[in-house]
Order: C-alpha cells, then structure tokens, then sequence
C-alpha cells in the first residue's frame, strides 16, 4: 500500500525536535510534511497536569519501557529506562525542568565538528527566540517565544528549606541557571504556562494542525511504527512503516528527516542497512553503509540517593491519595494552584566536589518526599526527603543494538551506568555531599535521621555499593548518532546533521549529541530541531550573539 506522494519532508519520530521542525517547514516554508509518530495524540487532562507525570512513571500507553541488558557494572541489575511514546515524545511526559547546559557543553561540540556553528554563541539565539519566560529577559532568554517558561506556582516546605541550607553551607543563591554559570542553589523554572505542561505538542505541533490553512500542508499519523527508510541508489527518497497492521509506503521529493530519539533513531537506521557491518550480517541485514558509530556512544545522565524521614508533612508523601488528592485535584481544576501545579522537584543545587570555583559536575536535585526506582521496595514511604545527586558528564559510554531484523522488536540497549570509575567516584561524593546537606538549618530541624542507606553505611566501599543498587536514569539518553568532522571515524552525522554515505538523510533529535549537555535535554532538543530547519531548507542560520563575561 503507499502513502501519499509528493511530500517535501518525511519526519520520523513527533518528539520535541521532530514537532519543532514539522512546525517550522510548513509554518516558514510552506512545506508539505508527512509527521509519522508511532505514539497516540496524548490530548488528556493528565498531561497538562504539571505533577501527573509521576503517575507516568509507574507505566502507560504514552511511555515505552525498555529494559536494559543486564549492567555489568551494576551486579546485572537492569533498571528500567522510558521513552515518550506520543505527539510531542518525551516532553509529553518529563518532569518539565528547563535547563540548557553549560557554555562549554557546546564548545565541545563546536570543537567536534571543526567549529562548525555549534558553540553557545551560535546556539543562544535559538534558545531564546522559542522561549516564552514568565520572569527572566534580556540577552539570555526571550519572552514572546512559544515555548513557556515559568516558575512554580507552589513551593513545599522542604523545597525552600533546601535552599537555605545550602546557603548556609555557604553555597551561592543563583537566581537563573541558565543565565550565565550554573553553579549554585535555586529554584527550577519549568516548561508550565499559567499552572499547565507547555510541551512540544502544545507549543509547535498543535497550533499548525488546527490552523485551517497550515494544516493543509502537514499530515500526521499517529500509531504509525516505521519499519526501514528507503533508497534509490544513496539518495533517501521514503519510507515504510506498519499502521493498523498495514505496510504503508510513502515517498518524498525531498529529504527523510529522523528524530525518533535515542534509542529508535540509530535502531531505524541499522533496521535500513547502515550501521555496524558486523552487526547488520548477524541480522541478515544488507549493509548500504558501513558506519560503525550508529548505535554506540550512548550517554545518559544518572542519580544515586539519600533519603531522610522528616518530624512533620513538609513534602508531598500522602499529597497524591484520598481526601488529600481530592483537596489539590480541585484546587487545581478550579484554581490552577496548590500541589498538583508542581512537577514535585522544585529546587536543586549545581555543584563540583573536586573543584567548588569549576564549572559544575553533580546537579542534585531535592525531592520532597521518598522516591526511589521500582526496583528497589525496600524503603517504607513515609514523610521524608530524597536528595539525588545527578551526574552531569558522565564519563561511561554504553551503545544502542538490534535484538532482530523485526521493526517491532525493541532494540537491546547498554546504557553501561557506572561502567567508568570516574563515574562511580563522582557520585559517591554526591551522597556525601547530600549527607552534609542534611545537617545544616533549617533542614536539619526538619529531619529525624536518614532512612535510606542508613548513618552506618560509611565507608566508600559501602556506598558503592548503594551507587550499585539503586543507580537510576534521568531520562536524558543522547548521543548514539552523533555529528563530527571528516576525520572522526565514529562520526555518524556531518556538523549539517546529514547521515554519512547518503543524501537526503538527517538526523535531528538528541542522538546527534557528540557530548550530553550539563542538565535535562529537553531544551536542547528543541532548539537543535529548530537550527535543523535552518539547515536544512539553506536559511541563513541565526547570527551567534556576544555573550556576557559571566556566562560559563
């Protein structure tokens, strides 16, 4: 069966750089896009609630749970990594945080691609052109972007007394974190409009498919699992891909454009025959090109705890069930206000153990009640206080793999957490440094002890092993397609984001990364897929702007 025919774009993947970059073709360019998403429309009151993506968490039709090889670092342990599975992809359901990196986060890339365009200078403008800032403006934000960005409309208790204790510690307030240097204790600004998730799909995607005249140039098809791109010589000219159990195809005129994510870009692009050569034949698969960096470089950033019980009910424990979820649940509805307006991480301190006056290492979050990944059950919920400590640039790096020729299997995936030693030691100085935390005023008067691994557990031999068994993801998986110069073998894409050995292929979403940013993704995707435009269509990129001397 084929699809339509005539289509300027074929955009795999509805996610937060696939919904920037279908909007803008059609919206700037006039464009005619096919947008395929193997996820639904997620059109649902728990969606736009800010703390409804916990409930995510636990499972839903929205998130596809891949579980991971056995960690070799970990004991074999294989703790769960999700994925966004619906228009607007992850930014559907993330914990909404808005954080672009560190300057040199994207110096690194410029220097990977031979000073290409990638620097923070370069990148700034698309930042600030889709941002919406309730708060912050100037040359580090915008404020009449689509994209909306806010403070919380609540804070708890323990949020507030977080950041005085670090202040106490003597650990500066910053008032932006992304306003210049990172390092600090603040609050966290959130992609919210007025006490509703501003996502990707609400932001970009939706305002063109209900526009009466743009949406004539943009098809969507939800539930629609791509299965191979396909080629006339090395040119990309579609697709095939299975809905409502047909095999669909449609072609284009001009370029396939993947951002599928980290996980499914490189899968599709092994699954069309380019890739690890040996690893294609071990399929069965055709080698079109021999690219041996599709699927390796994996990165994610990855959190250990400590948690603490509290002397009274300064968080969310019990906020979420009974007389308490039907109290916040219509103060929200009526109000936009209270409990459910927070994403339940409101604070957070950026810090780097091994050199205070360094960019920051560790990102660690307070969390206002007891939270731990599903498998591990063996702390009883109480009123309580978790402090993850995030590691920013991890050091390990793990790969993505097919498990079948099949479209429908998922890949096998090797997220190799604490697989560097570095890794392993950096955040084990994040629990210290936690533990300190929870000593100083006014969090200490609040915390009856910690709970979870416990006082005694001190030695450095001991909280490896708590690192081991509790190391979770903080869903920012990048890297497995990255972009590099000529002369960097593993390179997947070109600095214009162009698969190699091909035409008329991209890939635009967080797998282009050649180092993960210093903080949550989301962002980057977004202003990534944005720049991609540019590149894509010939437009003159946005001009770098000059930065201020304060901007690490």
């Amino acid at each position: 069966m084929s699809g339509g025919q005539g289509y300027d774009y074929i955009i795999v993947g509805g996610g937060s750089s696939g919904s920037v970059a279908a909007a803008r073709l059609v919206r700037d360019h006039g464009a005619r896009v096919l947008l395929l998403e193997a996820g639904e429309k997620a059109d649902r009151l728990l969606v736009d609630m800010p703390a409804g993506f916990i409930k995510f968490l636990k499972g839903s039709p929205l998130l596809t749970m891949h579980t991971p090889v056995p960690q070799a670092a970990l004991g074999g342990r294989q703790p769960v990594v999700p994925q966004g599975k619906a228009l607007g992809g992850s930014s559907i359901v993330n914990g909404m945080v808005y954080i672009r990196g560190q300057a040199d986060d994207y110096e690194t890339w410029d220097r990977s691609t031979d000073r290409a365009g990638w620097s923070f200078r370069h990148m700034l403008p698309y930042f600030t052109r889709m941002e919406g800032n309730q708060r912050l403006g100037g040359v580090m934000h915008g404020v009449t972007g689509p994209l909306k960005v806010s403070d919380h409309i609540h804070k708890c208790d323990l949020s507030h007394a977080f950041v005085a204790a670090l202040q106490n510690l003597g650990m500066p307030f910053n008032p932006d974190f992304n306003g210049g240097r990172q390092t600090g204790v603040g609050f966290l600004q959130l992609t919210t409009h007025k006490g509703k998730r501003c996502s990707a799909y609400r932001a970009f995607l939706e305002p063109v498919m209900t526009d009466p005249v743009l949406s004539q140039n943009l098809v969507v098809e939800t539930g629609a699992t791509v299965a191979r791109v396909l080629f006339e010589k090395d040119r990309a000219v579609g697709v095939d891909y299975v809905r409502d159990g047909k095999l669909v195809t449609a072609r284009t005129d001009g370029e396939v454009i993947l951002s599928a994510g980290a996980y499914q870009s490189p899968k599709l692009l092994m699954l069309s025959g380019i890739g690890p050569a040996a690893h294609l034949k071990q399929h069965g698969i055709a080698v079109k090109v021999d690219l041996p960096g599709v699927g390796e470089n994996l990165m994610d950033h990855h959190e250990v705890p400590i948690i603490a019980a509290t002397n009274g009910a300064y968080g969310y424990f019990g906020e979420d069930r009974g007389w308490r979820m039907i109290k916040n649940g219509l103060q929200y509805l009526l109000f936009k206000s209270g409990p459910v307006t927070s994403n339940g991480v409101e604070a957070c301190v950026f810090i780097n153990p091994d050199s205070p006056n360094a960019d920051a290492s560790i990102q660690l979050y307070c969390v206002p009640t007891v939270y731990l990944d599903r498998d591990v059950s063996d702390v009883e919920a109480t009123h309580g206080v978790t402090l993850n400590a995030c590691l920013l640039r991890p050091k390990a790096r793990g790969t993505v793999r097919l498990a079948s020729a099949d479209p429908a299997a998922l890949p096998l995936i090797d997220p190799n957490y604490l697989g560097h030693p570095d890794d392993l030691r950096l955040s084990i100085e994040g629990l210290k440094y936690s533990r300190e935390i929870l000593t100083a005023e006014p969090l200490k008067g609040m915390v009856t002890g910690e709970i979870f691994p416990g006082p005694q557990h001190t030695s450095d031999e001991a909280l490896a092993a708590h690192c081991r068994r509790t190391v979770k993801t903080n869903y920012h998986p990048s890297g497995t397609c990255k972009m590099g110069a000529d002369s960097d073998p593993m390179a997947v894409l070109t600095p214009e984001l162009r698969v190699r050995g091909v035409t008329n292929l991209r890939v635009i979403d967080a797998s282009m990364m050649p180092a993960i940013v210093s903080g949550n993704t989301n962002a980057t995707a977004l202003a990534v897929g944005d720049r991609a435009v540019d590149l894509i269509t010939g437009t003159p990129t946005l001009p770098p702007v000059d930065l201020p001397n304060t901007v690490h």
